[in-house]
């Protein structure tokens, strides 16, 4: 579902991404992990076009992001293209970035009439069923300063599958919540798991991690350390996984 082949970033003289090539197959939970500064963040945008990359190439479902290729030469593609392609790998960050001025419902029901043209009655029925799925089907209603944390990470879940994306892409989103908070949206990116959706998860939630992964992700310094399934964070094949690990641990 996603390859990417030698992807590398840079920030004027920073090199943040170097060389970076994996494949998340579809249906799978690939985990990323590593020290701040590694890039993992960095990627997830590139794989979201958020962020242009230099180097590489990332493929989603066969489909090349961000650019096309021309005459043998790669040119940006056109912003409807980009627009199109990005509504394929929805995206929960660590801030909520909810509309405070809208409830719940209409948080969630925004994307699908904005990105996809769907009717408001149609977008209105299928923000319901994702805030449903979200266990929030008590504070449709609500507004983002009456939801605590963890409803408006939940909320901003729900939106991101109101798209019905390939790929979900989550950001560090429980960093900013409170260890009840994190169990709650924990639970449901661990029912998503359950049913085969496709994620790219950057975490330092290590038990929870150690228990949807099927791939296991390590940067550092801007590159792929090491990468296996779930039993690597148990059994690490490197000295640098291993002094990280311990460091969370």
């Amino acid at each position: 579902m996603v390859r990417i082949e030698g992807i590398g970033k840079n920030y004027g003289a920073l090199r943040v991404l170097d060389d970076v090539s994996l494949n998340v197959r579809k249906g799978t939970v690939c985990i990323i992990i590593g020290p701040s500064g590694s890039g993992k963040c960095t990627l997830l945008r590139c794989v979201n076009f958020l962020e242009p990359y230099d180097d590489g190439s990332i493929f989603i479902d066969e489909e090349l992001v961000g650019y096309r290729e021309e005459n043998g030469r790669r040119r940006p593609r056109k912003q409807r293209e980009i627009a199109r392609m990005r509504a394929q790998t929805g995206m929960v960050f660590q801030d909520f970035n909810l509309f405070t001025h809208m409830t719940a419902l209409e948080n969630v029901a925004v994307a699908p009439i904005k990105v996809q043209g769907i009717p408001w009655a149609e977008a209105n029925a299928l923000a319901e069923e994702g805030l449903i799925k979200v266990g929030l089907k008590e504070r449709m209603y609500a507004y983002p300063a009456f939801l605590s944390g963890g409803e408006q990470q939940r909320v901003a879940i729900a939106r991101a599958l109101g798209v019905q994306p390939k790929v979900l892409l989550l950001d560090e989103v429980t960093s900013a919540l409170d260890p009840e908070r994190i169990a709650e949206v924990l639970e449901v990116i661990r029912a998503l798991a359950e049913e085969g959706l496709t994620m790219l998860i950057v975490t330092h939630e290590i038990p929870f991690a150690a228990e949807i992964a099927d791939q296991v992700v390590f940067l550092a310094g801007g590159r792929l350390v090491e990468s296996g399934g779930a039993e690597t964070l148990a059994k690490p094949s490197t000295e640098r996984l291993r002094t990280f690990l311990g460091k969370l641990a």
